[in-house]
This record gives C-alpha cells, sequence and structure tokens, in this order.
C-alpha cells in the first residue's frame, strides 16, 4: 500500500495553478453521451475519479483519451445502457449516468453506486424526480432499472438542493418532451459549469445558479470543445494549509466567488486575503483566532468537503471552536485520526468540538476518504516530526499530485 511521507514544521509559501474540478468533469463527463460525437474537455483533472468514469463510458462503448491538454471522449457508436457492478462500485458519480443515459437512449440499468463512505446519501430525491417525468424506476438490491418510451418536462421542488439530483434532472431532461422547472435547486458552480457546457452543446437553460432552474427542450445537442472550470475545494484545501501552517500562499485559476465562505472563516480566524483576478491569496497571522461555530450548508454556505481540513487547521488556533455537520451525518471518521497525532476533539451527534492550542506530533494514520485523508496530509505538515499517510488511493480520487503541488509551496512529502 501506497503512502505519502511528510516532515512537518513548514510554512508554506509561494503560488500554485489549481487543476480541473473533480465535482465539474465528472457529470460534464456524463453529459457528453447526450450528443454522439467527439467532444473535447480542457482542464479536466487527471484523477483516479476521472479514469474510471473514463473506464465506464469506454465499456459502455465510447472512445476516449485523457492527455496533459483536454480529455477527448467519442459517443458516435452505439452504447449500451447497462453499467457494470464493478465499475459502477468504484465510484459514487456514475450516478449522473442515470440522466444522461435516460436522455440518450431512454432507458438504464445501473448497479447501486459506491465512492467514499461518508454517510448514507440516499437517492431517493434522484428517483423521486425522475418518476414525476414519466420514467419507470424499479429499485432492487442490485441496483437501479429505469426507462421510458418519451420523458416528459415537468415542476419539480426539492425538499433539499441535492446537488446530484438536481444534475440527473438537467441531464434527462434537455431532450425530452416539454418545459421543465426545478424549484429549490442547488446553486453550486459544478451545477452552474453543467449547465454552460450543456448549453455551449445547444441545450436551453436558464436561472443556473439560482434556486429556480428552468430547463427548456430542444430536439438535438451538438459536439464543442469546453473548457471545465478550476477546483474550488483543491484550492480551499491548499489555502487552508496555508494558514494552518503560518505561511503565504496564492491559489491561481481560481474565482473569490467559489471560496468565498471558505474565505470568511479564515479571515475571521486573522487570515490576510488578497484577491486579484483568478487569483486568491492568504497570509497566516502569528497566531491563529477561533472562529464562530462554522455550520456546513449547501453553497454559498460552507462546503462540507472543506469540514475535515479546517478541522485540523482549528487544533492550532487560539481557543475552542465548534463545527456542525449538516449535510453528512458521517464526516468525523478523521477525529480518531487526528488523536493519534494529539489532538483534542470531542464528537456529540453532528457537532465536533475542538480544543485549540495544540501541538500535533507526528504519527502513522491512515485516510479513509478523500477530504478527511487531504486534511491528515495538512495534520503532517502541521505536526512536529514525520507522519505517514496510508490510504492515498482515497486522496488520489480527488488530487492530481498533491505531492507536487505542496513541494512546490516549500512542503517536505514524497509518495512511497
Amino acid at each position: 500500500m501506497a503512502s505519502f511521507q511528510i516532515c512537518g514544521g513548514c510554512c508554506l509559501d509561494g503560488e500554485v495553478s489549481i487543476q480541473g474540478s473533480k465535482n465539474a468533469a465528472l457529470p460534464i463527463l456524463s453529459a457528453c453521451l447526450l450528443a454522439p460525437g467527439v467532444t473535447k474537455l480542457y482542464n479536466c483533472p487527471r484523477i483516479a475519479d476521472v479514469y474510471n468514469m473514463l473506464k465506464i463510458l469506454e465499456n459502455m462503448g465510447c472512445r476516449t483519451s485523457l492527455g496533459r491538454e483536454c480529455a477527448v471522449i467519442d459517443t458516435s457508436s452505439a452504447i449500451t445502457g447497462k453499467i457494470s457492478q464493478e465499475d459502477s462500485r468504484a465510484m459514487r458519480s456514475s450516478l449522473t449516468l442515470l440522466g444522461a443515459l435516460l436522455g440518450r437512449l431512454g432507458r438504464v440499468s445501473l448497479p447501486w453506486p459506491g465512492g467514499c463512505s461518508i454517510g448514507k446519501r440516499p437517492v431517493d430525491l434522484h428517483l423521486d424526480a425522475l418518476a414525476r417525468m414519466n420514467i419507470s424506476v424499479k429499485t432492487t438490491e442490485a441496483g437501479l432499472e429505469c426507462q421510458s418510451a418519451q420523458i416528459r418536462g415537468t415542476h419539480i421542488k426539492f425538499p433539499y438542493p441535492s446537488v446530484g439530483a438536481t444534475e440527473n434532472v438537467i441531464l434527462a431532461s434537455v431532450l425530452a418532451q416539454g418545459t421543465t422547472v426545478i424549484e429549490n435547486a442547488a446553486k453550486e458552480p459544478e451545477v452552474v459549469d453543467l449547465c454552460h457546457f450543456l448549453n455551449e452543446m445547444g441545450a436551453s437553460i436558464h436561472g443556473m445558479g439560482t434556486g429556480c432552474i428552468t430547463v427548456y427542450p430542444v430536439k438535438r445537442l451538438k459536439n464543442v470543445s469546453y473548457r471545465i472550470m478550476s477546483d474550488r475545494i483543491v484550492a480551499g484545501t491548499y489555502l487552508t494549509a496555508a494558514a494552518a501552517t503560518g505561511g503565504n500562499v496564492t491559489v491561481a485559476g481560481v474565482r473569490e466567488r467559489d471560496i468565498r465562505s471558505v474565505l470568511d472563516v479564515l479571515a475571521d480566524m486573522g487570515c490576510g486575503i488578497i484577491v486579484r483576478p483568478s487569483r486568491v491569496q492568504v497570509i497566516a497571522p502569528q497566531a491563529m483566532l477561533a472562529p464562530d461555530t462554522i455550520h456546513t450548508r449547501p453553497f454559498p454556505g460552507f462546503p462540507t468537503d472543506m469540514q475535515s481540513q479546517m478541522m485540523v487547521c482549528l487544533t492550532a488556533a487560539m481557543g475552542d471552536s465548534e463545527i456542525r455537520e449538516d449535510i453528512f451525518e458521517d464526516r468525523f471518521k478523521i477525529v480518531p485520526q487526528l488523536k493519534k497525532m494529539g489532538a483534542k476533539i470531542q464528537i456529540h451527534k453532528n457537532k465536533a468540538f475542538i480544543q485549540g492550542r495544540q501541538t500535533l506530533c507526528g504519527a502513522d494514520v491512515e485516510a479513509q476518504d478523500l477530504r478527511g485523508g487531504a486534511a491528515l496530509v495538512i495534520a503532517g505538515l502541521m505536526a512536529q516530526g514525520e507522519t505517514q499517510v496510508a490510504g492515498t488511493s482515497f486522496i488520489e480520487r480527488g488530487y492530481e499530485d498533491i505531492c507536487k503541488d505542496l513541494g512546490q509551496l516549500g512542503a517536505r512529502i514524497s509518495r512511497i
């Protein structure tokens, strides 16, 4: 098993470019199925989840390639609507194939998807919405069977702004019969990026980025070249690492509005924030302050994908902190690993209470999910001595080369 070996005690300093967004690339790759032909995606991250998605597309009959410049997806050939159990279990985001395959073929057979174990993450919102669009939905112990002779647009009001359910409804509705209105839609930048991509292909989607998205149907879509947005969670991870290590880091290629909630917390902790076009700089204070209670919320609130990284940072703050996790019920798996390093954290239901002014010590720890793994890397950078983070496969699902990026900023880190 591979691991990251980290020698702590370095202040991160410098500038790093941010890779393409994982959470934008995956639904966009699914959306390529809606237009037979060749699509080119620039700034597509070369991460494990993207490689897994490309493998799924290839096993369905597509031809794909992923180079340094772009990903090329050829959907000209006949494709199958059946996804293997092995492919589906490799990643949660295979669920976005549901809406895309229904839009292309009118049918899909999908085993229950896998991914990080961070909670139940039910698919009821997806299935209930699709059923309202004249789609037959059958669930078994093995997975999902969906089909429709004619998908029909309708009015859907989500009880919760689910990113995945919003994306699936959009993908299923762009070629449907009739207009679809989605109320309480997810506002995340990745959903907006998917809509921009589909509109470039010829779709007619309005209201993205607001709580009400309207999809007017079109008869066909065309192939395009498109540049995927940068990854706001990777940017937030590196800026939080700068604060945690007393550093000064600039991330290039990211939009300030996409990470505003993270910057607001860092500012509350005493960090200096400098915003330039497509660049954000964080300068750590001499002593970080404990912020007000952090609540994870849908965008534009504080992202659940940044909760673990911020928790690590708070162990060094002057004062005690509280994090309330309101998105996933199992996002605190990192806590026992941090306690090995000397962190003092107590969990009560969906709340974490972090005692500040702690000096972490190097230890052998293990990543159990993607963002928790990245947080353990930050803990290793903060700690005295050496830290070994096992479970690199989790981290490599979302970070192209975290050793290279952090090494460029002065971290002493290597993959062994």
